[in-house]
């Protein structure tokens, strides 16, 4: 039986990868296979022939956002400019996944020492910015609920940061999200294999509604207590309380609830970091903004606000956002 120099590589890859680490445990990493791959890689390039799984685990991660790029719908220029009118700073998810994967590429990240977490809303249009960094950095922890909150809490993100490889490092992305139709209809949007145009963000919505009859004078009183069987929706209504003057206030309600939402979050995120920083291995990057999803044949689109990098005791060192708008 003839064993190629691939194979052996590979072999002493996997040796290498689950040596015994300085706390006595076997090292662990969530991108085990990219990292075998990448260590191997010497001996892998002298096939002529090339696996497509393999070739690319081998590729860095602005590599990696090329190819899923390449498989999206082209930029509608007439879209573009409508969605940018209506969110001034928003740029196309194409732009931000390129940009992001560089600026980190920058710092250290790739994809073979970094572990993704996300506060996302559980609405499967939010998972089209997740699937996309999953395919450059591996699985995501889960960290958010509805209308993205971090409902893990403190306990996910200790959990999280113990999954973090060592010496590695750890990009969280957080936003609520909001939708927006072909024609413009801000808090809508439109579904693949639905005829309704649908309400989006139906969380938020729905905790403007409530928000709504309480500054309008309109609230029925009772004596029910949240139930557990809806408590995140009965969090999301709370946790907007704070917002209802300036919602009552906006010019256009819908578009001005997605940033109450950011505001109220960005302020969860930043204790819950705050609270955790002590598990923060070799940094971190946390990008916050609003996710603007569109029609299942158009790009989505983001709204940056922040994206700070921490060092490993827990400090913002750096604010990586005026690369991210460049």
């Amino acid at each position: 039986m003839k064993i190629s120099i691939a194979s052996i590589a590979l072999l002493f890859a996997a040796a290498d990868a689950f040596q015994v680490g300085r706390a006595g445990r076997p090292s662990t990493s969530l991108n085990i296979i990219a990292w075998l791959v990448e260590s191997a890689s010497a001996a892998l390039v002298i096939f002529n022939g090339t696996l497509p799984l393999t070739s690319f685990l081998l590729r860095s991660a602005s590599e990696r956002v090329a190819q899923i790029m390449s498989s999206k719908p082209e930029e509608n220029a007439e879209f573009d400019r409508l969605v940018k009118a209506n969110f001034p700073g928003a740029i196309s998810n194409k732009e931000l996944e390129t940009k992001v994967a560089k600026i980190l590429e920058g710092k250290g990240l790739t994809p073979a020492n970094t572990l993704l977490a996300t506060s996302l809303c559980c609405d499967e249009l939010a998972r089209s910015l997740e699937d996309d960094l999953n395919k450059v950095y591996g699985h995501n922890f889960n960290l958010g609920g509805l209308s993205g909150f971090p409902f893990a809490g403190n306990t996910g993100f200790g959990a999280m940061s113990a999954h973090v490889p060592d010496d590695g490092y750890c990009l969280l992305v957080h936003a609520p999200h909001v939708g927006i139709t072909r024609d413009g209809v801000i808090g809508k949007v439109e579904r693949s294999g639905i005829a309704l145009i649908d309400n989006c963000c139906g969380s938020a919505i729905a905790a403007s509604n409530y928000l709504k009859g309480i500054t309008n004078g309109g609230a029925k009183i009772t004596t029910k207590l949240q139930q557990f069987s809806d408590f995140q929706q009965g969090a999301v209504q709370e946790l907007i309380l704070p917002f209802g003057k300036r919602l009552n206030d906006a010019e256009d309600r819908m578009k001005e609830l997605p940033y109450a939402l950011y505001d109220s979050q960005d302020i969860l995120v930043r204790d819950i970091v705050s609270t955790g920083s002590a598990g923060i291995k070799k940094g971190l990057a946390l990008l916050g903004g609003i996710q603007i999803n569109t029609s299942p044949n158009t790009l989505d689109y983001f709204h940056p606000l922040r994206f700070d990098f921490y060092d490993e005791n827990g400090e913002v060192v750096e604010d990586l956002l005026p690369s991210l708008k460049a």
